[in-house]
């Protein structure tokens, strides 16, 4: 991994410069970093004792808390263990919500007032992790002495905007802090996993209430056939054939606005408006309500005499009812799966014995080496991201990297790579992963990102990864292929059978170190037998789910999972699997009796026989 203290030192160092000479001396600083010192600087921040303002109407139920929460406690509950604070800022930089996943490094945010109420812009606090997001418009991590002020110096926190993918606006910031010596650059993923878990929820809540819009409309207007019937929120307006034959355009536009100023005035349980041509209606119907918002209303118009107006005041009419909808979706599996390997310590895989995996990485470093475009191919979960990391780590000590997920990217606009490639002075590997899902605009923005690397002088290294089953389609990753040098592949599991008691002893002390766990001879050779069609990844979740069976002692045969007593190469489908299983748990059921098995099944023997032949199930 990069040599973090010695990166430090440097921005510790550039940071003085900057002070003393401005932003000349701010050389081999990130452009992002270097513009919020100069803003800070220009706003007259003190760097010894800046100061911020309190707000104590905050608003702690509106859509954005609300659409944030299933993520939120998603976050604390999976880094209940780890030294973070996950804190949520609204569009002004104003903390509405704060989880301390560590009470340790709460207290000390506390006294720095990094609390609910309190403002961080960066023309308050300087360069931070929330302030200097809003500033650049997207993900930014501040380390130590990359912070403006001094105050902040001892943290670490990476923020990300919250974007409603409606409307395209920042609705506020994700922001994760630990202390700077326990930072990790996975913090910088997950934080954008999650506030884009939160920007789907986001989407789902104003689809959620569009939708019950709509059907409470519909079986107003099934309803009231010959009475006038609207549907109101932010960006709607429906009128139903009653609603256009008795009133004019302006006189619905006067409903429409009425109805919206009703729907921010829950106290009201029904209304009489009179319209500017002197005609008197009553209007009553249905909120939409989500959390503390009124997403939108349905109203029904009833034109009323003079007479019957009068009488209204003594008769109660039927007003306004509420729809509450339910909250919305929980944090995504990439957010959490995130979480884990931020947990988990990385172990060294490139010391493998297999002739295959040797010439692999021989190969793999040598292109590294050369600064050669490279794409590494191989099977879901053989280790290709992972390798061409750790290889280039390994050689350059002091190096950065930076991963892309293909399916993530679009054509046009600014990322993270824009300011990377920018301002890179150092060994920096740029990584595409799953180049293969690369969607038409994903091409194109890998296509310019070639054209930016032919432009630079900065010292980067392209590597990008595919499934080598892809070869044969004709996805539109075909049109990249030419801009690369050197093509590697990663043998699968099934050919690396030197290694595997290796990755299986690793992987159970990555799983669960310092407990007295082993594997037993047989469940060696059983996964010697088996062909793993999802490699490494696949025989760490086979591992988990022995672990679960038998959380300590000598892992057995039967504590793996069905299907690793089969030897079919083919990825069975969840019908296949389901039978595959059935079949395995009959044979142990009869102590392998085939004869016994069969019946038990309810299929003859032939049938249990061509079975275990396909499923290539050894009983």
């Amino acid at each position: 991994m990069p040599d973090q203290n010695s990166r430090l030192l440097r921005m510790a160092a550039a940071r003085a410069d900057f002070l003393e000479y401005g932003r000349q001396g701010a050389a081999g600083v990130p452009d992002i970093l270097a513009a919020s010192w100069e803003r800070s600087q220009q706003a007259g921040i003190d760097i010894t004792r800046p100061s911020t303002d309190f707000n104590d109407n905050i608003d702690t139920s509106c859509r954005l808390v609300r659409c944030a929460e299933p993520v939120l406690d998603q976050l604390g509950n999976d880094t209940a263990d780890l030294p973070l604070v996950i804190a949520l800022t609204d569009s002004r930089a104003r903390l509405v919500q704060r989880r301390d996943s560590s009470s340790a490094v709460g207290r000390l945010l506390d006294r720095v007032d990094f609390a609910p109420g309190y403002n961080y812009a960066e023309g308050k606090k300087g360069t931070n992790g929330v302030g200097t997001v809003l500033e650049a418009g997207q993900a930014v991590s501040v380390v130590g002495p990359e912070h403006f002020t001094e105050e902040l110096q001892a943290f670490a926190c990476t923020g990300a905007p919250v974007i409603d993918p409606l409307t395209g606006r920042i609705e506020g910031i994700l922001d994760i802090s630990t202390l700077a010596d326990a930072w990790n650059p996975l913090v910088h993923t997950l934080v954008k996993s999650a506030a884009r878990d939160i920007g789907r929820n986001l989407l789902l809540d104003r689809n959620q209430a569009q939708q019950a819009l709509f059907e409470t409309y519909l079986r107003a207007d099934a309803r009231s056939t010959r009475q006038a019937v609207f549907a109101i929120a932010e960006s709607v307006f429906m009128a139903n054939a009653a609603a256009q034959a008795l009133f004019d355009p302006v006189e619905q536009l006067a409903v429409r606005e009425h109805a919206t100023f009703l729907m921010t005035r829950r106290d009201r349980v029904n209304e009489t408006m009179t319209l500017q041509s002197g005609r008197i209606i009553h209007i009553r119907g249905t909120r939409i309500v989500s959390g503390s918002d009124t997403a939108g209303i349905v109203v029904i118009a009833d034109a009323v005499t003079v007479q019957a107006s009068r009488a209204s005041a003594s008769v109660p009419r039927a007003g306004f009812d509420d729809r509450v909808l339910p909250r919305v979706a929980m944090a995504g599996t990439e957010t959490r799966g995130l979480v884990g390997d931020l947990r988990r310590p990385h172990v060294p895989i490139a010391s493998g014995s297999s002739p295959a995996w040797i010439r692999a990485c021989s190969e793999l470093r040598d292109a590294l080496a050369a600064k050669a475009p490279t794409i590494v191919l191989g099977e879901t979960g053989a280790g290709k991201f992972t390798l061409v990391a750790e290889l280039f780590h390994t050689d350059h000590p002091g190096g950065h990297s930076v991963s892309v997920d293909a399916t993530q990217l679009q054509s046009g606009g600014e990322s993270d790579l824009d300011a990377l490639l920018g301002s890179a002075r150092e060994q920096t590997l740029c990584i595409v992963r799953n180049i293969d899902q690369a969607s038409t605009a994903g091409v194109e923005r890998i296509d310019e990102l070639f054209t930016t690397l032919g432009a630079t002088t900065a010292p980067v290294t392209f590597a990008a990864t595919v499934s080598d089953s892809s070869l044969d389609s004709d996805l539109p990753f075909h049109a990249l292929l030419g801009h690369f040098e050197v093509a590697v592949t990663i043998p699968p599991l099934r050919c690396r059978t030197e290694d595997l008691t290796l990755i299986a002893n690793r992987l159970l002390e990555e799983i669960a170190p310092r407990r007295r766990v082993r594997l037993s001879p047989q469940v060696m050779r059983t996964i010697a037998q088996y062909t793993w069609p999802r490699n490494v990844s696949q025989l760490r979740e086979a591992l988990t789910h022995a672990l679960h069976a038998r959380p300590v002692g000598e892992i057995q045969n039967q504590d793996l999972p069905s299907y690793c007593q089969t030897r079919s190469r083919k990825n069975l489908s969840r019908i296949e699997a389901a039978e595959c299983d059935a079949i395995i748990a009959a044979l142990r059921e009869k102590d392998g009796n085939r004869v016994a098995a069969a019946a038990h099944l309810g299929i003859s023997r032939s049938s249990l026989y061509r079975k275990l032949q396909s499923y290539g199930i050894t009983a």
